[in-house]
């Protein structure tokens, strides 16, 4: 009996220290902290250094916030979201029973349903610079990954386009804007239009100023190309698509996404500013009205919005990362 619990105490120890091991023998927990510590640390530092200087910086806006303010005034603007869907709902029941007794009192007739038009939330105007970003992105992915494949495979397009790639590759979106803004107001007159303008003109903006990473590391990944397996499209006689999409996009795949990464990068970089400046709803547009506003809260909506922005940043980068090293087969991507 002594045996069998000296065996079964031995395996559990030994089961234990397996999984507390990894294959280096290092202890799993220590590596765990290694990692997390210095991160650890290093906020709780940021956190210290920003609350005791906080107090001692006067603005025109008050005193600078500290931490606790400003986590303070993002469950206010959570709070302020909540509200507003609470009267949204509300708006929408009363209008179902009056379209109820409505078409009881007159049957037949048709009821005009009337929309909700609240004022836009902190977590709407958040959902509006993802969609935002969302299509200047895709829009530049669009016209940079072809380009990019015609620049890898044809040298006298790479020398062409170049020139032109490194010259308007630095162009910042304050000087794009009121191109864009006098070309859209131009070209885009509709009387029922599909689009507001000032979403036009901030995705235009940043599909203008994000595409070139995307277009330089596709035409890089394409040149970079075995030429041994061009060759070997050549004595299959592929046509250019299935040459294209069987052997140049797979091939390229590891630095299209690398592109596409820093791409999306600096399309939420570009972004904020191009709503400050087109006024279209969304973060940009938030930071300048409480900016125009100047009440007594307005520095803590700032801040949280700047702590916003960069987190969204984060998680889209990180989104990126993980389609990177998907196309990256197992190598091992930063």
């Amino acid at each position: 009996m002594n045996t069998t619990i000296k065996l079964t105490t031995t395996s559990w120890q030994n089961l234990l220290a397996r999984f507390s091991t990894d294959a280096s023998g290092e202890s799993i927990w220590r590596k765990a902290l290694r990692s997390t510590m210095p991160p650890l640390i290093g906020i709780l530092a940021f956190l210290g250094i920003w609350h005791i200087s906080a107090s001692g910086i006067h603005t025109s806006l008050g005193t600078l916030p500290g931490p606790v303010a400003v986590m303070q005034q993002a469950g206010n603007l959570y709070q302020e979201y909540s509200n507003e869907q609470e009267r949204e709902r509300t708006f929408y029941e009363r209008q179902k029973e009056r379209k109820a007794r409505y078409l009881t009192e007159n049957p037949g007739q048709e009821f005009n349903v009337i929309k909700y038009t609240g004022q836009p939330t902190y977590l709407d105007q958040i959902f509006t610079s993802l969609y935002t970003v969302f299509v200047g992105f895709m829009l530049g992915t669009i016209i940079a990954v072809p380009l990019g494949i015609l620049c890898g495979l044809n040298k006298t397009v790479q020398a062409a386009i170049n020139p032109l790639i490194q010259i308007f590759r630095p162009v910042s979106p304050l000087a794009w804007l009121p191109i864009v803004t006098l070309v859209v107001s131009a070209l885009y007159v509709s009387v029922d239009p599909m689009f507001a303008k000032s979403f036009l003109i901030s995705a235009i903006t940043v599909t203008l100023c994000s595409m070139w990473p995307t277009l330089v590391n596709t035409a890089l990944g394409v040149a970079s190309i075995d030429k041994d397996l061009l060759n070997v499209s050549k004595v299959l006689r592929l046509s250019t698509r299935t040459k294209v999409m069987k052997i140049v996009i797979p091939s390229s795949l590891k630095l299209i996404f690398t592109g596409m990464r820093l791409s999306l990068g600096v399309a939420w970089m570009v972004l904020i500013a191009a709503e400050m400046l087109a006024q279209n709803p969304g973060l940009g547009k938030f930071v300048w009205d409480e900016f125009q506003n100047g009440s007594s809260q307005s520095l803590e909506r700032i801040m949280v919005a700047v702590f916003t922005i960069g987190f969204v940043g984060f998680v889209l980068d990180r989104t990126m990362h993980t389609f990177q090293q998907m196309a990256s087969f197992g190598q091992r991507t930063e």
